[in-house]
């Protein structure tokens, strides 16, 4: 059995970032049965890396390094809570709320996997790289894919309109300029059949 001083930090982070499960975002599901939450998204996101980056605005990006990201780009939300895009308060002190929890959640792994994964998270954050862009685009582009399939339930529960979504979701086009351009379609698509506001 493996019974050392990093084996056991290992075992407490991955023990710790189950957690994530139980933080509820806006979206919900595709089929509308419930809201999802922050691991099924992470998951569906670092699927679609997989699927799409052939979309990338640079061919050459490190694949692995996109799905890093997307697999560990929301833990901080173990702590700080998933923060509803076009929450004005709720983003105030976002970024305060995230650093902290960064710092507490890498900082349970051995120093070199800690340090690790919070560059990883700050490149994400900062959409520093060809990569954290990519991963951005991604981020952004999977709510609007099930908020259209759902038939807009968080666009009406919380009364977003088109431009709300096309002004937060516009650094999109850093990381694919192509699926931004698919976006902007489901938008569109989204006004003609009654799903979003047009404004």
């Amino acid at each position: 059995m493996i019974e050392t001083e990093r084996f056991a930090k290992q075992m407490e982070f991955i023990a710790e970032i189950d957690k994530l499960k139980h933080v509820v975002r806006q979206s919900k599901l595709t089929d509308c049965s419930r809201q999802e939450n922050d691991s099924e998204h992470s998951w569906h996101i670092a699927t679609m890396a997989l699927v799409l980056s052939e979309y990338s605005n640079e061919l050459e990006i490190s694949l692995l390094k996109v799905i890093k990201m997307l697999l560990i780009h929301d833990l901080v939300e173990i702590d700080a809570g998933d923060t509803f895009l076009y929450d004005e308060e709720g983003n105030s002190d976002r970024d305060k709320r995230e650093k902290e929890a960064a710092a507490r959640i890498f900082g349970l792994l051995p120093i070199d996997q800690a340090k690790e994964l919070t560059e990883i998270w700050e490149e994400f954050e900062a959409m520093s790289t060809a990569e954290a862009k990519f991963a951005r685009a991604l981020d952004h582009l999977q709510p609007l894919i099930l908020s259209y399939h759902n038939k807009g339930w968080s666009w009406k529960t919380h009364k977003v309109v088109k431009s709300q979504i096309l002004e937060s979701k516009e650094p999109m086009k850093e990381g694919s300029k192509e699926l931004w351009e698919y976006a902007k379609t489901l938008l569109l698509r989204a006004v003609e059949d009654g799903f979003l506001v047009d404004e």
